[in-house]
């Protein structure tokens, strides 16, 4: 568990890394940081302007300690996010940022319904190579309930909306730790 404190220097930090970049600096990160964020874990950095998403990208897995993950994802979503155009200087002061900091994903048997937590828990469906994840505070801003969270997490994968009831499929929920810039 993080604090709020924690949290605003984990948000700092992506807004940080996304102005270093425009300003084409080198992104600087202090030992207090690296030391306080050096545990490896799963994150999602999500960036929005005028409550409209601008970029979302993130880490399922704990691969890299939490500030450079961080750094990666923050840059990610500002200028690699294949959905949307780069992020420019003009744009700077109206984006948000929010920073999800995952637990492990945890594999789940069906029925699926009966272990999910709309607003709670995020959820990975995964079949063959194809993969789709949707963080816990999606479905409450789309106001889904589980099925359509299932359904969509499954089209995010790039299978059909019922791909999650084949026996095939894997499904995995998790839980984040989420930090919004007001």
């Amino acid at each position: 568990m993080f604090s709020k404190n924690d949290g605003n220097k984990l948000l700092e930090l992506a807004r940080n890394t996304v102005k270093a970049r425009l300003d084409s600096e080198d992104i600087k990160v202090s030992d207090e940081i690296k030391k306080r964020f050096s545990e490896k874990k799963g994150v999602f950095v999500t960036i929005t302007e005028d409550k409209e998403l601008r970029g979302c990208i993130g880490y399922i897995e704990p691969i890299f300690a939490l500030w450079k993950a961080i750094v990666n994802t923050a840059t990610g979503a500002a200028f690699e996010d294949p959905r949307f155009s780069q992020i420019a200087e003009s744009e700077y002061g109206n984006l948000k940022f929010e920073v999800s900091v995952l637990t492990e994903p945890e594999l789940i048997k069906a029925p699926y319904e009966e272990k999910i937590e709309i607003g709670k828990h995020g959820l990975i469906v995964e079949q063959g190579g194809f993969k789709g994840l949707l963080l816990p505070q999606v479905a409450p801003e789309w106001k889904w309930n589980k099925k359509q969270f299932l359904e969509h997490t499954s089209m995010k994968a790039g299978l059909d909306k019922d791909a999650y009831k084949n026996k095939e499929t894997k499904v995995y929920r998790f839980s984040c730790e989420i930090f919004r810039e007001d």
